[in-house]
């Protein structure tokens, strides 16, 4: 059976969504990404068996993160987009994490989405978050705590043990 190249590609409809970020990984950079992400979780006092709690899209740094929590043995706990913060708050509180990642803003259902605005009203009444490292997705204000957040970049350069 021969496959017919002669139909035209259906109409681009990029043109209506937005831009999305692109990264290319190869295994070794993402392997060597995850070991600086696990040294930097592990510095933040992250251990086995400890949840740690994500509200990032489908992103390079979300496939990062899960291969740093399996270094460790943590738990990836994880926060789906698009949820009220009252129900971001109960997953918190049930899942105990102490660290939090989080993209600062990203494209949600082809709108823009403040995921660290929502996180932050969810963590009114979390305690045990100490830390919040937010990756950057998208230019604008990101709401910042200087004594709980830090950046995903800052900290892999600078926590990793």
């Amino acid at each position: 059976m021969s496959a017919d190249h002669s139909t035209p590609p259906p109409p681009d409809s990029s043109d209506n969504l937005p831009p999305t970020p692109g990264a290319e990984f190869i295994h070794f950079q993402l392997v060597a990404q995850a070991k600086q992400a696990a040294g930097t979780l592990r510095s933040l006092g992250v251990t086995a068996g400890e949840h740690v709690a994500v509200l990032l899209p489908m992103a390079p740094e979300s496939v990062v993160v899960t291969m740093a929590c399996g270094r460790l043995a943590a738990i990836r706990t994880t926060l789906p987009l698009g949820e009220p913060a009252g129900m971001l708050r109960r997953r918190l509180v049930e899942s105990g994490a102490r660290v939090v990642i989080t993209a600062d803003s990203c494209y949600y259902n082809e709108q823009r989405y403040a995921a660290k605005k929502v996180l932050d009203a969810a963590l009114t009444g979390c305690p045990a978050v100490e830390r919040v490292l937010v990756v950057h997705r998208l230019p604008g204000p990101v709401p910042w705590s200087p004594d709980r957040d830090l950046w995903w970049h800052q900290a892999l350069d600078t926590l990793e043990e």
